[in-house]
């Protein structure tokens, strides 16, 4: 066969099947990546889910995501780690005075909610059975916090860790209560 027939063969065959693939059943299709690029956009349906995905999937934290899109943080925690981030319910937040979550939120505010964020980080991928009692933690804020552990409960500061999610880039342990930074 000639080499313009057997190109001329290959090209008819691969636009064939190119055009029979089947468009997924409505309610398959894989969700748009996230708007605005960066780690976080990375579509990704078949690895463990990032610290940020498994917040993103919580019905429990959607204040938290707000203020990781506000503070400009989303990509940063997307990345590879390890991080240990302990991640105060939407409850937690509420416990704050009135009006504190909304303001924290204004544009204005945006490094003032990124230093009490970062306050609830550290860079390292710890286990709650990694932590021993008195420990002094350090944050991605430059501050520490203190562990408190009795049996198999765990608080870090004043909040109590209530579950704890592996994430590929480390753990995500819920707590209820906001960890505020101290005066530096």
């Amino acid at each position: 066969m000639p080499v313009n027939r057997i190109v001329s063969f290959a090209l008819a065959a691969t636009l064939i099947a190119c055009g029979s693939a089947e468009a997924p059943a409505p309610g398959n299709e894989a969700p748009a990546a996230p708007a605005g690029g960066g780690q976080a956009a990375v579509q990704d349906d078949v690895s463990m889910p990032d610290v940020v995905k498994v917040a993103v999937g919580s019905k429990d934290h959607t204040t938290l995501v707000a203020a990781l899109q506000a503070a400009d943080l989303v990509n940063s925690l997307a990345n590879a780690g390890p991080f240990t981030v302990f991640a105060p319910t939407n409850a937690a937040f509420e416990k704050l005075p009135a009006g504190t979550v909304d303001e924290l939120l204004k544009p204005a505010n945006k490094d003032k909610l990124a230093g009490i964020l970062q306050h609830h980080v550290t860079t390292s991928a710890l286990s709650v059975d990694d932590f021993v009692d008195g420990d002094s933690v350090s944050m991605a804020d430059g501050g520490k916090v203190v562990v408190k552990k009795k049996g198999a409960e765990m608080w870090i500061g004043a909040a109590k860790v209530t579950g704890s999610v592996r994430a590929s880039n480390g753990w995500v342990h819920v707590i209820d209560a906001v960890l505020l930074p101290g005066a530096k």
